[in-house]
């Protein structure tokens, strides 16, 4: 590794431990020609996931379009960017978890619209709004009803109490 600040590769490692996610490995080194601390992250090289968009062209995967999205859906929602990083790196596990590495850009905005219908209902529609190309009112319609679906579907199993199967009600005598 070359030292960032007189070049030379003579250096040691002195330090190295996991960050935070578990992704990576971060290494301090030091420098044994100027002396200086340095530090240096090992990830895995992963095979670049190739996107198929609706008129035929292939493109690399940019994480950074697909946040940007999610941001424009999330704009004045409150909505941590935690959550954001948290859809984006769902959304990366899953792709690179399948065979294969091409993906059409049709898996990927309903993978995302999935993750924004638990996140936040706004968001959810205002993705859909502009991933589906809504044309008119019924679009919106459609979008809203999902919406209300899962929300009684939610109430419902609310209502029923917990699952004898929940791992949270083993153990529990009453």
């Amino acid at each position: 590794m070359k030292c960032p600040f007189c070049a030379r590769t003579d250096n040691r490692v002195v330090d190295s431990r996991l960050s935070r996610d578990g992704d990576a490995v971060r290494r301090r080194r030091v420098c044994n020609c100027c002396g200086r601390r340095f530090t240096t992250f090992e990830t895995v090289e992963e095979i670049p996931i190739m996107i198929r968009k609706k008129d035929g062209r292939r493109e690399i995967y940019h994480r950074d379009k697909v946040r940007a999205g999610i941001l424009r859906a999330c704009e004045k929602r409150n909505v941590e960017m935690e959550a954001v990083e948290g859809i984006l790196n769902e959304v990366e596990r899953d792709f690179q978890e399948r065979a294969e590495k091409e993906i059409s850009s049709a898996d990927i905005g309903e993978t995302v619209m999935t993750r924004l219908l638990g996140l936040d209902d706004v968001a959810y529609v205002r993705f859909a709004s502009v991933y589906q190309a809504f044309g008119d009112v019924n679009d919106f319609v459609e979008a809203l009803q999902k919406i209300k679906e899962k929300a009684e579907r939610d109430a419902a199993r609310r209502a029923a109490g917990p699952s004898p199967d929940d791992p949270a009600c083993r153990g529990n005598p009453e």
